[in-house]
């Protein structure tokens, strides 16, 4: 049974404009869905299949099942493979918070995904385009098409290209209490003291950023960057521990 016939979704109805809308996105992405229905399927609302009972169209909350677990299983991959200090709870802390509704929402809005969802009319005009469940169970959505579509591999390229660099560029930072840990680093090793400095301050008021250095006695060890001067210091921290944790691992061999 191919995937048009498991999920009968009636994508021959759908009109011209929208599936040309669609093939701009695909464009877009750099993907080229093998099954294009699927692709329609994870961005129509039930809502929209309310409002066409007869065209045999189908919502995308299945999708989004499947793409929740494919996310997690993407995101928790790349935790492991690049963050080896990090015990088993701090992983799913930090996977929490990045596969939570805020962070899905935000990566389904620079996307622009909700200008392709399928609403009814109603939902429409209730801003239903903008709602904050609705956009973040589009992008799981997605993922969920992708992976049937084309399996894992695909799904990890899309992530390294949307999710991925924000955990390097330490937008999620914050979540973890590195300065904490790297205090007890330098604490058990005595090294010395901890100096966090900001070296510099770029962006328009309204979008501002934070370039932080810490330093070991007098010894640049991370440099980070944030949105505030505390996340700047966690992302220059989290370097700092890749750096004391480098220095260890050479000594012991």
């Amino acid at each position: 049974m191919n995937n048009k016939q498991k999920y009968k979704y009636a994508s021959s109805l759908l009109p011209v404009e929208v599936r040309r809308k669609f093939k701009g996105l695909q464009d877009r992405l750099s993907i080229q869905f093998k099954d294009e229905s699927l692709l329609y399927n994870a961005f129509t609302h039930s809502s929209y299949v309310n409002e066409h009972r007869r065209k045999n169209f189908s919502d995308n909350e299945r999708l989004e099942f499947l793409g929740d677990a494919v996310l997690e299983l993407g995101v928790s991959r790349f935790l492991f493979a690049t963050e080896p200090d990090m015990s088993e709870g701090e992983l799913t802390k930090l996977r929490a918070a990045i596969v939570c509704e805020p962070s899905l929402v935000k990566f389904s809005n620079e996307l622009h995904f909700g200008d392709f969802i399928l609403l009814g009319k109603g939902e429409e005009q209730t801003g239903g385009r903008t709602r904050p469940a609705l956009l973040a169970d589009v992008f799981e959505a997605f993922i969920g098409a992708l992976f049937l579509d084309q399996g894992m591999e695909p799904v990890t390229t899309f992530l390294e290209q949307v999710v991925f660099p924000k955990i390097g560029d330490g937008a999620f930072s914050h979540v973890m209490d590195y300065k904490s840990r790297l205090q007890e680093i330098v604490q058990q090793t005595n090294h010395g003291n901890l100096n966090y400095e900001i070296v510099e301050e770029k962006g328009p008021a309204h979008a501002k950023k934070f370039v932080t250095v810490v330093r070991l006695e007098n010894r640049e060890l991370g440099t980070g960057i944030g949105r505030s001067k505390k996340e700047a210091e966690q992302d220059a921290a989290r370097q700092a521990i890749h750096v004391l944790k480098g220095i260890e691992a050479e000594g012991e061999n």
